[in-house]
């Protein structure tokens, strides 16, 4: 019987699930870490401590699917956290977190873990956002996902900005951003 062996170095990758604000980032994340339950693969899921919009020990989607999750401060609590027989870890809004995240998925998928990191790639602004660009340049997958602009109905890229201020981290739902394609994006000049 020809059984992949733990670790496997060929399994190693990183794939990047990115876009605007509620485009489905983090559904599809859970999507994929649910089939990899089902393959009998042992997973691990963490989100920064930054995102308090839910209990701090589950991912919950938008359509309200659920994934038992870590919440960790930073990248060094990350990689404190990571089990050594852990095949597949799942990382949600990676935006948040330090530099440092970069090093780590390189180092898991090297040693054949398949990690699957899902965030913003720009901020209200359009910037770059946090780690994600340049985990997606690493990244072996890299899908961009889109929203509904609420303006025209366009396939939206962009998290408008509606109040809240000029801090690049502010972390809200629909009561401070919303969806926008190219067309409609205004740059957000402060309240």
């Amino acid at each position: 019987m020809n059984v992949r062996k733990l670790h496997d170095r060929s399994a190693g990758r990183i794939e990047v699930i990115t876009g605007g604000m509620f485009s489905g980032k983090s559904e599809e994340l859970v999507r994929r870490l649910v089939r990899a339950q089902i393959a009998r693969q042992r997973i691990q899921v963490f989100k920064p401590t930054a995102d308090s919009r839910h209990p701090p020990e589950v991912l919950i989607t938008r359509d309200a699917r659920e994934l038992a999750a870590d919440s960790v401060a930073d990248s060094m609590a990350l990689r404190n956290a990571i089990d050594p027989k852990v095949e597949v870890v799942g990382i949600d809004e990676a935006q948040f977190f330090d530099s440092g995240l970069v090093s780590l998925v390189t180092e898991l998928a090297d040693r054949g873990v398949r990690v699957i990191v899902a965030g913003l790639d720009q901020d209200y602004l359009r910037r770059p956002f946090g780690p994600m660009p340049v985990i997606m340049a690493l990244a072996e997958f890299v899908d961009k996902t889109h929203a509904v602009c609420v303006q025209c109905g366009l396939a939206a890229h962009y998290s408008q900005r509606l109040a809240g201020g000029g801090d690049q981290v502010l972390v809200g739902d629909v009561e401070v951003y919303e969806a926008r394609c190219r067309e409609c994006y205004v740059a957000y000049a402060g309240d």
